[in-house]
């Protein structure tokens, strides 16, 4: 069997599975979150084994330290993962949800209803927790998921597939609702991505190479999740003591996730009020600072930025540092570099917000708080499969109406066109 037969044979699975799941009722999906969420404390030790086993030969291949963090699991990272897919079941469920509801003048009544999207598939790198929110969200919508992580998660993956397998089996839903594909090559995922007929729609997360390859080769819609270069700009009536603390936060919590700092923008006009402390706390939680000329007049100790250090997503512990022009230098950047995730001002100026706010274009902008709030956790969604960069057909965090589609009910009693 070929790659392109043996993936198409698994979608075909999938779309079977798919119409046995949807018309299930809430009950149903979250007995079976009940059991993975279980199911995963049971094995928790099997899974950071298999997980250990990745690790390790990361490591020795050379994979950096935020990479290694974003592939590493631990016991708490999996009772964080059962947490996670209990949260999902206890969320209200979207599937049947009536979004608009009229009666026209003949008497018609017209609705627009939820339904489940039907095939999803989900590619990511490095990131073993994808495969059970990516699990959890789809189910709880209705869906069926055939998943394809990387080879550097291979061995946690499948662990973790076999676990939400048993889970499915004790609720009485066929294991094909979730399925990995394990070709972990670009020829798999092209093979996935042009599913035409079988695959609704695609969710690409990782890095910036792994996107445009799948949006390249798609023969299916397409959710980019693109890079999450986040900036954050400090205007002149930013609080000090404010600032470093978010700035900090933003930066240095977990630098290779993708709602963490990248570049830094300072109102030139109070630079040297804030410029000078905050890159001091930066530099003493272990940042590597590159900044512009005016950047490194202020903070000697932060090397030259090259033209490709704005707009780059370092996923490390780096930031690039620009001070400019007041506002409309920062939104003036923030046009050019941004890639439309998450964008921030730290100001006490009402009027400084409301303009950030209106002419930013991002999937979010937060005022006065840390970038890392850009999360479905954080923003009551429960576990996200991505923070989607794109348009269409969603923007933002992608949790369980993300999933559904929707579907025109009309109710008559007889009524003909004329």
């Amino acid at each position: 069997m070929s790659i392109d037969d043996e993936v198409r044979a698994i979608c075909l699975r999938a779309r079977k599975a798919a119409r046995i799941v949807a018309p299930k009722d809430r009950a149903t999906k979250d007995a079976a979150l009940a059991a993975i969420g279980r199911r995963l404390e049971a094995s928790a030790a099997d899974i950071v084994r298999a997980n250990t086993a990745d690790v390790d030969a990361a490591r020795a291949s050379g994979t950096s330290g935020a990479m290694l963090d974003r592939l590493a699991l631990d016991p708490e990272r999996v009772a964080r993962m059962a947490a996670s897919v209990r949260e999902v079941a206890a969320l209200p469920d979207p599937v049947g949800e009536v979004v608009q509801r009229s009666t026209r003048p003949n008497g018609l009544v017209v609705e627009r209803v939820r339904v489940p999207l039907g095939v999803v598939a989900m590619i990511y790198e490095a990131r073993p927790n994808v495969t059970v929110e990516a699990s959890s969200l789809t189910l709880k919508a209705g869906n069926a998921v055939v998943l394809r992580g990387g080879s550097e998660a291979s061995r946690s993956n499948r662990a973790l597939a076999e676990v939400i397998a048993h889970g499915l089996e004790e609720a009485g839903l066929p294991t094909e609702v979730v399925q990995v594909v394990p070709f972990t090559d670009r020829d798999g995922v092209r093979a996935l991505v042009q599913q035409s007929e079988l695959v609704d729609l695609a969710i690409p997360r990782g890095g910036e190479a792994l996107i445009r390859f799948v949006t390249e080769n798609a023969r299916v819609p397409v959710v980019q999740h693109y890079k999450g270069v986040c900036h954050l700009f400090l205007d002149a009536s930013a609080d000090l003591e404010a600032a470093t603390r978010i700035v900090v936060n933003a930066k240095m919590s977990r630098p290779g996730v993708c709602n963490a700092l990248e570049c830094l923008l300072v109102d030139a006009s109070e630079a040297e009020r804030l410029l000078p402390p905050v890159a001091a706390a930066l530099v003493a939680a272990g940042c590597e600072l590159r900044g512009c000329d005016r950047t490194r007049a202020l903070v000697p100790g932060a090397s030259a930025a090259s033209p490709d250090d704005w707009g780059r997503e370092f996923l490390d512990t780096i930031l690039a540092v620009r001070v400019v022009d007041g506002l409309d230098g920062a939104l003036e950047h923030i046009a050019a570099h941004g890639s439309g995730h998450t964008e921030a001002i730290l100001t006490s100026t009402p009027a400084r917000a409301e303009r950030f706010r209106r002419e930013v274009d991002a999937a979010c902008v937060v005022v006065n708080a840390s970038t890392r709030f850009h999360d479905g956790g954080e923003l009551g969604l429960g576990a996200e499969i991505g923070i989607a960069t794109s348009r269409l057909h969603w923007r933002g965090p992608m949790g369980l109406e993300a999933l559904t589609t929707m579907k025109w009910i009309l109710s008559g009693q007889g009524q003909t066109r004329g």
